[in-house]
């Protein structure tokens, strides 16, 4: 199946944009001098823990994804997808169930001109990309439909998205419409950004993203598990990405600033 949204459309290369700055933290080479410059800024004064955050979240996402996979679940809606990453969400979802069902949904130009990469899963499988943006749950919602049976369970992942969502925009609106959509035994994906452990490096990376023209706001857990209200948490609940099923950073000095959380509908 080929991606949906225009063939082709302008990329700002003179404003640094959250998908290539995320790029650029983990390693990839898809984004732009202006990108690598506010990542350098960030790191610099955040004493390197965006990129820490930005391994530890790609983590998060790949143990998440093989949970619900292997938990039988076979329909997949990834908000906020960004650049891809090998192995991306698919990846993972069909090596533990070859025939899942992948929707892709971002609102950047670079991401769709990448969509060809998003599109490549196995045969007995689907994968699409939607381009729109996440603030249009409904459209999404339409959208996805068209590739997910949504009377069926659905993993909606909106990874290291909402941070970038106020609660003036709106992010307790789009999650709830999304969410109000999906048939019981769905499970939402959230990780989000917190300066519960390190309040001063946050938001010093906070005023540099907004210095480059990115609005971030940090949450703390109760914040984040308010997003989880009439859906039942996953052991270990809300906890820092990196450990959510996995091994916590050994070096408490260096935490990880994300908080990572899965909650089932019930």
């Amino acid at each position: 199946m080929t991606g949906t949204g225009p063939a082709a459309q302008h990329i700002d290369t003179t404003r640094p944009h959250p998908a290539r700055v995320y790029d650029w933290f983990l390693g990839g080479k898809d984004n732009y001098p202006v990108d690598e410059r506010l990542g350098r800024q960030i790191a610099a004064v955040d004493g390197g823990g965006a990129l820490r955050a930005a391994r530890a979240n790609r983590a998060f996402m790949h143990r998440v994804t093989r949970a619900l996979a292997e938990d039988g679940i076979r329909q997949f809606l990834d908000i906020g997808t960004g650049i891809p990453t090998e192995p991306n969400l698919h990846r993972i979802a069909q090596s533990v169930a070859p025939d899942a069902r992948v929707v892709y949904v971002d609102n950047d130009p670079i991401v769709l001109a990448h969509a060809g990469a998003l599109l490549r899963g196995t045969p007995e499988g689907v994968t699409e990309y939607v381009q729109a943006d996440a603030r249009d749950p409904r459209g999404i919602l339409e959208q996805a439909a068209r590739v997910l049976d949504l009377g069926r369970p659905v993993a909606l992942s909106l990874i290291a998205l909402l941070h970038f969502v106020t609660d003036e925009d709106g992010a307790r609106e789009v999650v709830s419409t999304l969410v109000d959509a999906l048939a019981p035994g769905s499970c939402l994906v959230l990780s989000m950004m917190t300066a519960d452990f390190e309040p001063e490096n946050v938001e010093q990376g906070i005023a540099a993203y907004a210095a480059g023209g990115v609005t971030l706001v940090a949450r703390s857990r109760d914040e984040v598990a308010a997003f989880f209200e009439g859906l039942d948490l996953l052991a270990p609940g809300v906890a820092p990405v990196d450990a959510w099923r996995g091994e916590p950073s050994p070096d408490e000095a260096a935490p990880v600033s994300l908080y990572g959380a899965v909650g089932r509908k019930p």
